[in-house]
């Protein structure tokens, strides 16, 4: 059985499509830009370590220049906002301050707290950049498509664009060393269909053991 609250998240995940055609009217207030964000915050990541960090772009002329940084992908100029999903490669440099907040909201115990912050200066400063590069980029598909979906809710479209040239769109946001861009998700209101698209069959996909 199927209770309305499962209705209502299934009909939010098969409604969001991926729209490419949005009104370059339309706007989206940084409040309910940050709301959105804050929320999708509840997701997952390794070691609770939310290395995932943000950059809003709303600005007409800028995105006309993340327009050409985007292969000339249309969504990039014409939607309400752009919000580019980086991670920080050094997120474990936050640790002390993450699980000193856990024990504060009553998540964990002192002794918790301690055993993790050894366990992460243990491992993640003695792993590779592009480790934590990977580690990064798998948390940021995580919010990423939490983002997505807490927006559809809220009546927005969007669409994600992997498809960009980063060492520019590092270089123009002037981003430090340790921050990685890795995906863009325009969001607005579509001025044209979304398409939908077809799925591999479960039995080529899913096996049981």
């Amino acid at each position: 059985m199927t209770t309305g609250t499962q209705a209502d998240l299934y009909s939010v995940m098969h409604d969001r499509k991926s729209v490419r055609v949005y009104d370059p009217a339309a706007t989206i207030s940084k409040e309910e830009l940050s709301e959105m964000i804050k929320e999708a915050t509840s997701a997952p990541s390794s070691s609770n370590l939310q290395p995932w960090r943000f950059l809003v772009i709303q600005d007409t002329a800028v995105k006309k220049e993340l327009r050409a940084i985007a292969n000339n992908q249309e969504q990039a100029e014409t939607a309400s906002a752009v919000i580019a999903v980086l991670g920080d490669i050094e997120m474990y440099k936050k640790v002390e301050q993450i699980y000193t907040q856990n024990v504060t909201e009553g998540h964990m115990p002192e002794a918790s707290k301690e055993a993790m912050i050894a366990s992460t200066n243990r491992v993640y400063p003695n792993v590779s950049d592009e480790v934590r590069k990977n580690i990064a980029t798998f948390d940021a598909g995580l919010i990423s498509m939490q983002i997505m979906l807490i927006a559809k809710e809220k009546g927005y479209d969007t669409v994600p664009m992997g498809g960009f040239d980063k060492e520019k769109f590092a270089e123009r946001f002037e981003l430090p060393s340790n921050v990685v861009p890795i995906v863009l998700i325009a969001v607005g209101k579509a001025a044209g269909p979304a398409y939908g698209s077809s799925r591999l069959p479960m039995n080529e996909i899913l096996k049981f053991i």
